[in-house]
């Protein structure tokens, strides 16, 4: 009849058919090629190592700045930094942090380690920026820390 619909539900479905196909197939160029960020370097993990930065290597040395500046800061200020570098090592601990973020963390610590302070600045605000929701609430702790090792003597 004409008015029949194409596959009449009394109709067995033959199960060597293909699938219907409700979508199309992708758009062509956007899908396999991920944008790439110029000038950072979270932008592609170069070799697998890079990737699977450990907690320590950059929790040490961000805990090892903190008691640099206990003798120059407010104990207050040293507290507050303590509690978040706790905050960033449970989420790290926990899996909460996303390849880019340990990446540029574990970048943060090295620039940190060689006195350079706007290298560091820069880091943490393009984490900011661009990872606010998994770094906000850790990242001041970072950000002041910093900013306390910039401000030690130059003899430390």
């Amino acid at each position: 009849p004409a008015g029949a619909p194409p596959d009449p539900p009394s109709a067995p479905a033959d199960p060597a058919a293909p699938p219907p196909r409700a979508l199309g197939p992708p758009p062509q160029g956007s899908a396999g090629a991920a944008p790439r960020a110029e000038g950072r370097p979270s932008a592609a993990c170069r070799e697998q190592e890079e990737c699977s930065v450990s907690a320590d290597t950059v929790l040490a040395p961000l805990r090892a700045a903190l008691d640099a500046c206990r003798a120059t800061a407010q104990k207050q200020v040293c507290n507050d930094i303590g509690r978040r570098l706790t905050v960033l090592e449970d989420a790290w601990a926990q899996g909460k942090l996303s390849a880019p973020v340990r990446k540029r963390m574990s970048l943060l610590v090295q620039e940190l380690q060689q006195q350079h302070w706007d290298a560091a600045d820069e880091i943490h605000r393009s984490l900011m920026v661009d990872h606010v929701n998994e770094v906000s609430q850790w990242m001041v702790g970072v950000k002041r820390l910093i900013a306390e090792t910039r401000a030690l003597p130059t003899g430390e």
